[in-house]
């Protein structure tokens, strides 16, 4: 069995730029770039081509998803998925960092970051502030693909992490658990369109609330959870002024 410790949801990029530079990518740390743009806008594999944090390996969302499913980005199988991550050279002990190059810091990445989650895979970090930030740092890039070795993965379904259709429904009567919609507040009241969906009521499910992400990610799109730990004196904020 695999021992399984705390990892922080969250890393820094000093701490994976310290890690790079010491040698420590391999079998126990993988990177993934795990950006996805809408179709029509931005090309996220060419962009990985082109420069990506050095050692990371492309995670495409397209691929690994249930491709039979009528509707979008529905999870894979566990075989599906254990075949996937496996041929990034991931196994049950490697700690996987995710980051994309959305220019919110971080869209995706979460995403990607709760699908290990749901298959069972703890030791999974999203990046704050993602590629974004790690460029604003002046970290270094590279346009050489990973060429990682094949791992074997095992994936185990953690049925506690989702929600099927059915019980949303039947939570519209019983209120078991708490909805959270995390869409912007306009897209929440139906007055904003939803991006990239046809003939799509606005609005939300009856009973959510809304928390959008947005209001979790400060400026450079670092998660603001830090922020808030921080103790006083270690802040520093810029207001309207302009002075900080």
């Amino acid at each position: 069995m695999v021992h399984q410790v705390l990892y922080r949801a969250l890393v820094s990029t000093k701490w994976l730029a310290e890690s790079i530079r010491t040698g420590k990518l391999g079998p126990g740390l993988r990177v993934l770039d795990a950006s996805w743009y809408s179709p029509g806008t931005r090309e996220a594999r060419k962009e990985y081509l082109e420069r990506h944090v050095p050692g990371a390996s492309f995670f495409d969302i397209e691929e690994c998803r249930d491709t039979a499913s009528p509707y979008e980005m529905m999870l894979p199988s566990e075989a599906g998925f254990a075949e996937y991550v496996g041929r990034l050279g991931i196994s049950n002990h490697t700690h996987v960092v995710v980051y994309n190059g959305e220019h919110l810091g971080s869209f995706y990445a979460p995403r990607v970051w709760w699908m290990f989650r749901v298959f069972g895979h703890r030791t999974v970090s999203v990046l704050s502030g993602g590629f974004r930030n790690w460029l604003k740092e002046g970290h270094p890039v590279t346009s050489e693909p990973s060429r990682p070795e094949p791992a074997v993965f095992k994936a185990t379904l953690d049925r506690s992490l989702l929600k099927t259709y059915e019980q949303v429904l039947e939570n519209l009567e019983s209120k078991r658990f708490q909805l959270v919609d995390s869409r912007s507040q306009g897209r929440f009241l139906g007055t904003e369109p939803e991006p990239d969906a046809v003939g799509l009521d606005s609005g939300h499910i009856r009973g959510a609330v809304n928390m959008p992400f947005m209001d979790f990610l400060t400026d450079d799109g670092s998660w603001s959870e830090w922020f808030r730990r921080a103790p006083p004196e270690s802040r520093v904020s810029q207001g309207k002024s302009e002075k900080a």
